[in-house]
């Protein structure tokens, strides 16, 4: 773990919440100067703490408005069964985190699709047809109160 001091707590709070803001606007939002600032910036990315910046998309207007978090359980558990799990979820459109998880089933999956229909073809057409796969289980996400991902 790497650790941080508060101006750099700061500036990671500042950027999550506006990836796109100036260095002379964040450096006056985090109280130090633009190059002090910047040399921050550059550090905590060089350390690997700032991975990347993206772009927050409108999953509606994308036609992907249709969220469902999916815990698949698998009927192997052999390093073969799970990679080939993953890669077949890496490869699906819809999936858009695939996550592994301890507990009653392996992998918890966030799918977005166009509607219920797409959504349903998505279930039977790669999930329901994947040897390994022995119990699908979906949560249809309603509401999103809190949502930090970017």
């Amino acid at each position: 773990m790497v650790k941080i001091d508060a101006s750099d707590r700061r500036i990671l709070h500042e950027l999550k919440h506006d990836g796109r803001v100036s260095n002379v606007d964040l450096a006056e939002r985090v109280h130090l100067s633009a190059s002090t600032c910047l040399r921050r910036i550059q550090e905590l990315e060089r350390k690997g703490i700032i991975r990347g910046y993206r772009a927050v998309t409108d999953r509606e207007r994308l036609g992907h408005g249709f969220v469902t978090y999916v815990s698949v359980g698998l009927s192997s558990h052999t390093k073969a069964a799970l990679e080939d799990f993953e890669t077949a979820m890496r490869h699906a459109d819809e999936v858009v985190e695939c996550h592994k998880v301890a507990g009653t089933f392996e992998y918890l999956l966030r799918v977005e699709s166009t509607d219920l229909d797409s959504y349903k073809r998505f279930h039977t057409d790669a999930l329901g047809t994947h040897p390994h796969v022995s119990a699908i289980t979906t949560y249809l996400v309603m509401d999103s109160p809190k949502d930090d991902r970017a």
